[in-house]
């Protein structure tokens, strides 16, 4: 199994920007497709934006589209989500996630996990 760190959240004024990252161990990184979620407060864990595993394919949520970028750098096995323009809904603990499938938009396709971290941003 994969064991995936996330970093870089934190707080921010809405309209900042923040750029998280997530750390995989597997030395076949490269033949992961990736995906963000996220989970607001009291409510379900919701993709955010996905990315194939040769990355020549990107996917986004709608509530996100045109305001992020998810990248990869398979040398230092590293995904990226660059966020700009955020929002007080975009509050949320932000996950990444790795699967085989090429599904990426489903949540029940990513089959492990990082223990997420905490972006809020204030009004």
């Amino acid at each position: 199994q994969v064991q995936l760190v996330e970093s870089g959240g934190g707080l921010v004024q809405a309209g900042g920007s923040l750029r998280l990252s997530c750390a995989a161990s597997l030395r076949t990184f490269s033949s992961l497709s990736m995906g963000w979620f996220r989970q607001p407060p009291g409510k379900e864990r919701e993709f955010v934006a996905g990315i194939s595993w040769n990355g020549g394919s990107t996917y986004y949520a709608d509530s996100v589209k045109g305001r992020s970028t998810i990248s990869r750098d398979d040398a230092k096995k590293t995904v990226y989500l660059q966020m700009t323009s955020l929002k007080p809904e975009d509050t949320a603990v932000y996950y990444c996630a790795s699967t085989r499938s090429g599904i990426l938009l489903q949540r029940s396709h990513y089959d492990s996990w990082g223990q997420g971290t905490q972006v809020t941003v204030s009004s």
